[in-house]
């Protein structure tokens, strides 16, 4: 299990840099601080995706909790909602050992 947390992990953080260079090229391009929120990407890459999962909250019991919740999430950056999901996972993912640097006989 920890194999495929890291490798979910390993693939959402490079996914994360390339967004995340690809945001540094657009502001290198204007002068200024880009940040590519959600929408934009998710707009660009699958239009009905992002009706339909609009769609889907609105019918959902609780979907005035949802409805801000998402529309908020969509505002974030692209790379950083792309790059925590991918950190978290290669955290969980990562080996255990706490000591596997320290000389045994040192003692």
């Amino acid at each position: 299990m920890r194999l495929v947390f890291r490798i979910i992990g390993t693939w959402l953080v490079g996914l994360a840099v390339v967004l995340l260079v690809i945001d540094g090229t657009k502001s290198l391009a204007a002068n200024a601080l880009v940040m590519t929120p959600l929408v934009d990407t998710w707009q660009a890459l699958n239009p009905q995706g992002l009706a339909a999962v609009s769609e889907f909250l609105l019918t959902r019991f609780f979907n005035a909790l949802l409805t801000p919740g998402f529309e908020a999430l969509l505002t974030f950056p692209t790379f950083a909602i792309v790059g925590v999901p991918g950190i978290i996972f290669a955290l969980l993912g990562r080996s255990r050992y706490i000591n596997a640097y320290v000389r045994q006989d040192s003692f």
